[in-house]
């Protein structure tokens, strides 16, 4: 398809209980050369090409408020034209209507996202078993992906399902330079940062950096508050914090070999991640725990955290790193990362005690929930077509991506694997396009 892989793979989603139990229980995060647009750019030079050729005609700037659905077969879809809008990449255009829309259809894909930027949407249907909904989260995804188009769809009559499945990190951090409204991030972290409760309590497996992203959120939200911190050094930040999104890796996005060679191999943090040490309000840098401590209450305007807790905890975490018989299940984790090659080169780094000052600076980051993936949502069949709440296909109508859960409305089920959503947006995809076909005959 001309989309090309970086040739080291990710170890996420690790898993951190027993061995049946959920994970990977082997590195599978492929990352893309190019990142996000350079794996849209191969399709979407496809369809710019059909537009040159009069086979596709793009309608932005239309807003679908209605979905008809005549006797099982979708006829008509209906909306709002807005005005014309000029703003830069993610800042929120104009919704001032100037006119009306109204199509007949033969067939109808949906592929508008899932709920992700609809906190409101997301607390209402917030799983029980995840404990109390965070009385505060940062948003992860674009304002587009506020489920707009799902519910108009439920409306319609089309089936939704498996509404509180959905897959929210816990490592969100504010962002200094947004691109779009309360555009935050995520940090994807390799295994050696402390991880404590916002009480200062240390976490315990499988609730380790990079493990198991779900339990982790369990946890959390069982303590009564919605954040924690992790404590690391500045050994640990340079080589195992990678920040999610295409803009927090030029070298990779823009297939700069030169500067992926500077970025990641050399012995200093990246560039966008070195802005967020010094502009980032969520994180705190010391010479001294004691200090740190100090900020991290600071940062919270109160007094959880007692430095002589989390000292004993990493004293004794730090303990055990001098231990070749580790009894800590997190160092034992570390060891066995750096088994993997990939991970020893670029991603986890050399167990070292945080409290020798052989490691740098001291550093503690508050993590936030952040909203990001629905794993429920529009009910398909294999061939892409979207389920009637009386669990009958819908002829004409369709549904792939997010919007369907990542295909089918529960695919995952109550977990995921990290990996995997891509995988699912793009097979999806194919069962429409090969669904419209098929019964097209």
């Amino acid at each position: 398809m001309g989309v090309k892989l970086t040739p080291i793979l990710g170890w996420a989603e690790r898993g951190g209980a027993s061995a049946p139990g959920h994970g990977n229980s082997v590195p599978r995060f492929h990352i893309t050369w190019g990142t996000g647009p350079g794996l849209v750019e191969p399709f979407s030079n496809y369809v710019l090409q059909q537009e040159q050729e009069g086979r596709v005609t793009f309608l932005p700037r239309h807003q679908v408020t209605s979905i008809d659905i005549e006797d099982n077969q979708v006829r008509h879809i209906s909306g709002n034209i807005l005005e014309d809008s000029d703003v830069e990449r993610g800042a929120p255009s104009s919704r001032q209507v100037i006119d009306k829309f109204s199509y007949n259809v033969e067939h109808l894909v949906i592929t508008s996202g899932g709920i992700g930027a609809n906190i409101e949407l997301i607390k209402k249907y917030w799983p029980k078993r995840l404990g109390q909904a965070p009385e505060h989260m940062i948003q992860g995804v674009p304002d587009s992906t506020d489920g707009r188009l799902i519910g108009i769809s439920e409306n319609a009559g089309v089936n939704i399902v498996n509404k509180d499945r959905m897959w929210h990190y816990t490592e969100g951090i504010k962002n200094h330079s947004p691109i779009w409204t309360q555009h935050e991030i995520r940090i994807i972290p390799g295994p050696s940062s402390m991880w404590f409760d916002a009480e200062g309590h240390r976490m315990s497996a499988p609730d380790y950096p990079g493990f198991d992203t779900l339990h982790t959120l369990e946890t959390i939200m069982k303590t009564g508050y919605d954040y924690s911190w992790f404590i690391l050094t500045e050994d640990i930040i340079k080589k195992e914090f990678v920040l999610s999104g295409s803009e927090q890796n030029p070298d990779l996005t823009n297939k700069d070999i030169q500067l992926l060679i500077k970025e990641r191999l050399s012995k200093q943090a990246t560039s966008p991640l070195n802005a967020f040490m010094e502009k980032g309000e969520d994180f705190v840098v010391a010479d001294d725990l004691g200090t740190l401590v100090k900020k991290m209450n600071e940062l919270v305007d109160g007094d959880l955290l007692k430095y002589e807790d989390i000292k004993a905890e990493i004293k004794s975490r730090d303990l055990q790193i001098t231990n070749s018989f580790s009894k800590d299940p997190q160092v034992a984790f570390i060891h066995n990362a750096r088994q993997f090659l990939g991970d020893k080169i670029v991603r986890t780094a050399k167990p070292k005690p945080f409290l020798s000052n052989q490691s740098g600076k001291l550093i503690a980051v508050k993590l936030n929930i952040i909203s990001r993936k629905t794993l429920g949502g529009i009910q398909t069949d294999l061939d892409g077509r979207a389920i009637n709440q009386q669990r009958e296909p819908i002829q004409g109508l369709y549904a792939a991506g997010e919007a369907s859960g990542f295909g089918g409305g529960g695919l995952h089920g109550y977990r995921a694997l990290e990996g995997t959503f891509l995988g699912g947006c793009i097979f999806s995809d194919i069962r429409a396009a090969e669904g419209i076909d098929k019964h097209n005959l």
